[in-house]
């Protein structure tokens, strides 16, 4: 009897802890990257899914990005198409758009979505290329950060985002829908191109005037060079990690992303750890969180 009193206790611990937080975020947009190790491991996959459906039931308006390059380079294998990088960016030729935009659109898009309905959440999916959402332009890649009148190294069908429509997320979000987007554009010729989901997270973000920005990862957030997970950080103190290089590597893009973010208008920035049960939901609803917080203001 004791034990399902010290439980009761403890949920109403918890829903006192999240109420503050869900009467602020009430009516706000939530942008959500999924990546990683969340949309692999089958309990993170349903845990991440509760987490959005729970969000939309108390009148948040989450907005979900996703990836899937581990989805992309299984199939490409077993199509026996080989698979080249440059800086950390797949090189994209037309057969190798084609597989892209089978996974991302077909059958990464759909099992997300899946993964809602599964949980009682209405959502639909869609790529950048529907109702004109991402306008998109061949991205080149400098030599290096001197060469800006560089005609710069063609990597195929890589995209940055142009611009962002958002008449097709306004309308989801008045239909009480769940966007789940995946991240491909288009330029004004037709043709495709593969974007870097963080990135096209960031622009939906920014576009919207989002609340939040949270970029799930397979680390615990940003840390400094004992370890220790840094959060809290105000855009200047970022800018100062990354000149001394305590942020380098492969954090460097994802929180560069946030930041610029951040700089534009979004309130806050989350880089937290998708390896964590319902890191979403923590990070949102509980004093703590699960990872690094980028903010305009100190907190």
């Amino acid at each position: 009897m004791s034990l399902s009193l010290d439980n009761a206790k403890n949920i109403a611990k918890v829903l006192t802890e999240a109420l503050p937080y869900i009467q602020r975020y009430t009516g706000r947009t939530i942008v959500v990257k999924y990546g990683g190790n969340a949309m692999i491991d089958e309990e993170l996959k349903n845990s991440f899914a509760r987490d959005i459906v729970l969000m939309k039931l108390v009148g948040m308006n989450p907005v979900v990005v996703h990836g899937g390059g581990p989805q992309i380079g299984s199939l490409l294998e077993k199509l026996e198409i080989e698979s080249s990088f440059v800086e950390g960016m797949r090189v994209t030729d037309k057969r190798t758009m084609d597989v892209v935009e089978m996974v991302l659109g077909g059958l990464v898009n759909k099992e997300i979505v899946s993964l809602l309905a599964k949980n009682q959440g209405k959502a639909i999916g869609i790529t950048g290329k529907d109702g004109g959402l991402i306008r998109a332009e061949k991205l080149l890649l400098r030599k290096s950060d001197t060469d800006v009148n560089a005609d710069g190294l063609d990597i195929g069908q890589v995209g940055k985002v142009a611009a962002i429509n958002t008449e097709i997320l306004d309308t989801m979000k008045n239909s009480n829908f769940i966007p789940v987007i995946a991240p491909i554009g288009t330029d004004s010729q037709g043709n495709s191109y593969n974007i870097n989901a963080d990135t096209v997270a960031g622009e939906i973000a920014k576009v919207l005037r989002a609340e939040k920005l949270i970029l799930l990862t397979n680390v615990a957030g940003v840390q400094d060079n004992a370890g220790r997970v840094l959060t809290g950080l105000t855009t200047e103190q970022v800018d100062s990690l990354i000149a001394d290089q305590t942020i380098h590597g492969g954090m460097l893009p994802k929180v560069q992303c946030a930041l610029e973010a951040v700089k534009s208008g979004v309130q806050r920035a989350h880089i937290i750890d998708g390896r964590v049960e319902h890191a979403v939901l923590l990070e949102i609803f509980t004093d703590e969180g699960v990872g690094t917080l980028i903010t305009n203001t100190s907190l």
